[in-house]
């Protein structure tokens, strides 16, 4: 990433801020995927015994941002205990996100899930709820850009291959709630609640993304365009992307029954897809 120049300019930066033990790039510019005006996704690893220092943070992207009057930096926190905190930031025209990241935590939370053990936590911004082993992927889909004790490449080391035990948990966990949220949705056909039945469509779409992610022994990091990602992975439903625009069109056109008979014909289907590495 050298050779990004608005990377150049600002991890030399953010590296000398106390606390900061290790930087990384995420989202699409980590994986290869983005296009020219791109968000920049930079995590900020700190250890738990040592503080980051989110007053000197503030001070030192003060003197990076397009309009240093608008810089808010948040403490560790504030942001609850998954998202944690940071800084929504505009650099030379660019949008760049901090967020921060308790290496300590993060270590804990992929021995975890290697060993097929996953939570969900209610998390704003993130509708289908924020699941622990989006910290595993964010460290294995990442790229070190500051990395002095070697602590993320130890931690990216931990999660490839893609955990068997992980793989079982996520399909344990989302596989049986598809069909549940369908016939929830049905209960409320009677009596018209088209807000009911339209979140419990999401619930069961959000959670085919996360089966077929884990079939396909891919990390899920994120609901957006997870559905997209997921119809082109090697084990998929057939058509999934256009199966999925004609439920949505069927519930934003009150033909709430012919959606979930959709949904529970892709229900059916995804149950007949094997897991693409066995």
């Amino acid at each position: 990433m050298s050779e990004d120049p608005l990377l150049a300019r600002i991890i030399p930066v953010l590296a000398d801020i106390p606390g900061v033990a290790a930087i990384v790039l995420g989202g699409s510019r980590a994986r290869g995927t983005a296009h020219a005006a791109s968000d920049y996704d930079i995590g900020l690893y700190y250890a738990e015994a040592a503080a980051l220092d989110t007053d000197r943070l503030r001070k030192a992207v003060t003197g990076l941002v397009d309009e240093p009057g608008a810089v808010h930096v948040t403490p560790v926190g504030e942001w609850g205990p998954w998202i944690v905190g940071g800084a929504w930031l505009g650099i030379d025209g660019r949008k760049v996100d901090l967020l921060y990241r308790s290496i300590d935590k993060v270590a804990a939370t992929i021995e975890a899930c290697r060993k097929g053990e996953i939570t969900m936590h209610y998390q704003p911004g993130h509708p289908h709820g924020f699941c622990s082993a989006i910290w595993v992927g964010e460290v294995a889909l990442c790229q070190p850009l500051h990395d002095p004790d070697g602590a993320i490449a130890a931690l990216k080391a931990t999660t490839v291959p893609y955990p068997r035990a992980l793989r079982e948990a996520i399909i344990r966990r989302f596989q049986w709630e598809i069909l549940f949220g369908i016939e929830n949705a049905e209960l409320a056909l009677q009596r018209g609640d088209a807000t009911h039945i339209a979140g419990c469509a999401y619930r069961a779409l959000a959670c085919v993304g996360q089966v077929l992610f884990a079939l396909n022994g891919q990390y899920l990091i994120n609901e957006k365009g997870a559905l997209a990602a997921a119809a082109v992975l090697p084990a998929t439903v057939h058509d999934l992307t256009g199966r999925v625009a004609d439920i949505w069109r069927l519930i934003g056109s009150d033909r709430h029954a012919g959606a979930l008979q959709l949904l529970r014909t892709l229900e059916l289907d995804l149950r007949g897809i094997s897991w693409a590495g066995s």
